[in-house]
């Protein structure tokens, strides 16, 4: 399986409560924070709808 990193990258201030909520579930608490993540289609679909704030990186 794939595995992603993802950093957030811009503040989820002024944000929609659902593009907050995302980030948060991606497991992102501030600017610069990290995560690492198995791809799926579920996982897929929370960056796809906050790519704005994230940065991804495969590894």
């Amino acid at each position: 399986m794939d595995k992603i990193k993802i950093t957030q990258v811009k503040s989820v201030i002024d944000r929609p409560e659902r593009q907050k909520s995302t980030v948060r579930a991606l497991g992102l608490t501030k600017i610069g924070a990290t995560a690492e993540h198995t791809v799926t289609p579920q996982i897929q679909g929370m960056v796809n709808k906050v790519n704005h704030l994230i940065k991804v990186e495969k590894l």
